[in-house]
Parts: structure tokens; sequence; C-alpha cells
């Protein structure tokens, strides 16, 4: 009787390094397969850009040195975009589930909705013409700040549901032994929370990309200028090739997220 009721844990003990491996060789895989198949694509890219029969006006706006711009000012505000996004809806987060202020929560995520919900290209623009009499608000300020407001959702949602979703026993057994309010948000809630709060932060990161096309309307650089481009002088393999670079580097970024990700989680969550 004794070895039939063990074997079932032996087995499932023998099983568990298995398990471990297995899920190892899938982080890998999808640590290094995105990458690669992201610089096989741009590859792609510049292999077509080099051998393609493009007229003198397609020439024109598709050169390195534009593109290589408009990438780099595309990074920019992404990456501006991003910690302002992590600095402002993680600590809010944070405080909307600490005592009596949990009770605005729903009202300050309905708000967020709102205001993610609203069209981009308007939002964008109203504020753009709101503060265009301040000479500080420059185009790129303007969509740094609207690309802010669009990112915040789904990082402010996940850090709420994420602390939320942290097992109160494992809070009740920290304050019992003598930690304080702040030990156990940094050392316990937060680390458990942070899969979830992560996940928003990629979501918010993709978001961003995408949406920081719609800062060329009001001279905030980036690579809609040339999808824009292909659309105004009717230039398919512009835009075409705009829409490519966005989708390759909102790739880039995303895979970027998951390596964060990775780094940031503590062993065993």
């Amino acid at each position: 009787m004794a070895d039939t009721a063990v074997a079932p844990d032996a087995q499932a003990a023998a099983r568990s390094p298995r398990r471990l491996a297995r899920l190892d060789r899938e982080t890998s895989l999808m640590l290094i397969v995105p990458p690669v198949l992201i610089a096989l694509a741009f590859g792609g890219y510049v292999w077509w850009r080099q051998t393609a029969d493009l007229d003198e006006t397609e020439l024109r706006q598709l050169r390195w040195s534009t593109v290589t711009s408009q990438i780099w000012q595309h990074t920019q505000l992404t990456l501006l975009t991003s910690v302002l996004v992590v600095l402002i809806a993680v600590p809010l987060g944070v405080l909307l589930t600490r005592g009596g202020l949990s009770r605005l929560s729903p009202l300050v995520v309905g708000i967020a909705n709102v205001g993610q919900s609203a069209p981009s290209i308007g939002l964008l623009v109203l504020i753009w013409i709101w503060l265009n009499d301040i000479g500080f608000w420059t185009g790129f300020r303007v969509s740094v700040l609207t690309l802010t407001l669009y990112g915040l959702l789904p990082v402010l949602r996940n850090t709420i549901e994420g602390l939320r979703g942290v097992d109160p026993t494992l809070v009740e057994a920290a304050r019992g032994v003598g930690m304080s309010q702040t030990a156990v948000l940094l050392r316990i809630e937060l680390p458990l929370a942070l899969p979830v709060i992560m996940a928003g932060v990629r979501t918010a990161l993709v978001l961003v990309v995408g949406t920081a096309t719609l800062a060329t309307f009001i001279n905030g650089g980036g690579l809609g200028a040339t999808i824009n481009s292909g659309l105004t002088l009717f230039r398919f393999p512009v835009m075409v090739a705009g829409a490519v670079l966005v989708a390759l580097l909102a790739l880039l970024v995303e895979w970027l997220g998951r390596v964060l990700e990775v780094l940031a989680r503590p062993k065993g969550v």
C-alpha cells in the first residue's frame, strides 16, 4: 500500500524537471525566434528597396537618410511615452488599491476607457490646437502627451488587477511577521503582480507604436510621414514600405517588452 501511495508523488517529481525544462525551452524560443524573424523581414525590405524599380518620387521618399531619421523619431516617441506611462500608471494603480482610494478605481478606469475610446487623430489635433499658442508645446511634445493618455489604460488596469489578484493570505502572513505596508508592497505584492503588469506594458507599447504614426499630422515626426506621403502622392510602394516598417518596429518593441518581463520576473513566479 505504501508503495502504491508513494508512486504518484514519485512520478510527479520525475515529471517536474521535464516540465521545467519544457518551459525553459518555450521561453528560449520566445526570446530567440521573434528577433530572428524580424531581422529576416527587415532584410527582405532592404533587398526589395535595393532591387525595386522605383521612380524618382518614390526614391526620394524612401531615401535611407529619410527612413532612418523617421525610425529614430518614431523610436523616441515610443520610448519617452512608454516611460511616462509606466511612471504615471503604476503608482496610480497602486494608490487605487490602497484603503479608501480603492473606491475610486472604477471611476478612474472608466475615465481612462473614455479617453482611449476617443478618436486618436481627433484628440491629437484638438490638444495641439489647444496648446499651439504656447511655444513650449511643439508637435513632438503634444504627440508624447497624447500618446501617454492613450497608453495609460492597459498599464493602469493591469496594475490594479494584478495587485488585487495577489493571495490575501500571503499579504497577511507578511504583515504577521512584522513587515511594513511599504515592504509588503515592494517585496510581496508588486513582484507577484509583475507578470500581469508587464502584460499591460507590452499592450501599451504596441498601442503607442501604432498610434505614433498619426504624429506626422501635427509635425511630430515618425514613420507616419512615409505612409502619409504614399497616400498623398498615390505611391503604393511608399505607403506599404512605411506600413511594413511600423509593423516591424511594433513587433520589435513587443519582443523587448517580453525580454524585460522575463528579466524582471522574480524567481519562482
